[in-house]
């Protein structure tokens, strides 16, 4: 069904995911790793992968660097955070930087499956409360960059029909099956996708190009009213 990944150095804590994936996602594969480096190891020799849920604190990266080294390595995997912090900075943050969602280690046992479910579904997940916190002072504006919705042009065909899915909330097995080809090419499409839209992962693209009309700009391609 599906294949996650849990990176996380508690055995204990390990074995309670485990036990709510066998219980609440029959037929699901779950891999491993104590550490970071273990983590990419597993990830770069599994096409299947849907998910990694990864721990803020583990031994050989400090924070949300391990974050920042899995976007960089591999743009296409969707990855969410399973931590004990609860700051709304370091949540807002993760999000910033391409995570897919936000779990605190609190979170009882029925709502971190519907987490699951939520995130294997291509779906954002963060914890209910987030929103009714205090919002943290706004950093000053930036200079405008060219805008993402601009940048649709340079994206191949295939690009935009895999970016239609993703803001369907398809995943990559979804995707590769609907449009009759390998997983691993998806991955390469979603990859290439971040790069030229400029932005860090599969939310952050989904919201950069908000309402566009995608099935419009590839009917206007192939010269078809759409």
């Amino acid at each position: 069904m599906h294949t996650l990944m849990v990176a996380d150095d508690h055995p204990l804590f390990r074995e309670a995911i485990a036990a709510v994936i066998e219980a609440g996602l029959p037929g699901s594969r779950l891999l491993e790793a104590e550490s970071l480096g273990e983590a990419l190891r597993r990830a770069e020799a599994c096409d299947e992968l849907d998910l990694v849920l990864l721990d803020l604190g583990l031994p050989d990266s400090e924070g949300l660097e391990g974050l920042r080294v899995l976007r960089d390595t591999l743009p296409w995997l969707p990855v969410a955070i399973l931590s004990a912090d609860q700051e709304r900075r370091t949540i807002l943050d993760a999000i910033n930087l391409g995570a897919v969602g936000y779990i605190p280690k609190s979170t009882p046992r029925r709502d971190l499956l519907a987490a699951l479910n939520q995130l294997l579904e291509g779906q954002l997940y963060l914890p209910p409360d987030i929103m009714r916190r205090p919002p943290p002072p706004r950093p000053p504006p930036v200079p405008e960059q060219s805008s993402p919705s601009l940048r649709l042009h340079e994206l191949t065909d295939k690009q935009l029909e895999v970016l239609l899915r993703l803001r369907h909330g398809a995943s990559n097995k979804v995707i590769a099956r609907e449009l009759a080809i390998a997983e691993t090419t998806v991955k390469s499409h979603v990859s290439a996708i971040l790069h030229k839209l400029g932005v860090p992962g599969r939310v952050q693209a989904i919201l950069a190009v908000g309402e566009a009309d995608l099935e419009g700009l590839l009917a206007e391609r192939h010269g078809v009213s759409p």
